[in-house]
């Protein structure tokens, strides 16, 4: 999807449509577009790191919770440095970002979270951000 975008000259597009404050959003490939990198994997091959868009900065691991080799694929590229700090989502978790900044995680799912992923001294820090779930509003 990114090669044809970018083939087609979309990105810049996106990226004109974004900075007019455009609402972009995506689930899955559809969310880790937007940032810098991205957890990705193709059809039965192993997790990789994928240069995305870069509108949002860092990295974005989605199904955290939902497949059983993302966290530890996350972590492990993280520790290595070959994938930048960034958020990892449960599924049903979507990121709400204003201007560059998150501004609160929502979830569709009551026990669903996000979180912000990093690495200090060969250690894995995740720190859970506040997610909102939807279903109390």
């Amino acid at each position: 999807m990114l090669v044809l975008w970018k083939e087609w000259g979309l990105d810049h597009y996106l990226e004109k449509a974004y900075k007019k404050g455009v609402i972009l959003a995506g689930l899955s490939a559809g969310s880790i577009c937007w940032f810098e990198e991205g957890l990705t994997d193709p059809l039965n091959a192993p997790l990789f790191k994928l240069d995305c868009l870069g509108f949002l900065k860092g990295s974005n691991c989605p199904h955290y919770d939902g497949e059983n080799k993302r966290k530890p694929s996350y972590h492990k590229l993280i520790k290595e440095g070959k994938i930048k700090e960034g958020y990892a989502v449960d599924d049903g978790v979507a990121l709400h970002f204003i201007n560059d900044t998150l501004s609160s995680p929502v979830s569709s799912r009551p026990i669903a979270k996000a979180y912000f992923v990093k690495c200090i001294d060969s250690e894995i820090i995740e720190n859970e951000v506040n997610t909102i779930y939807l279903g109390n509003l």
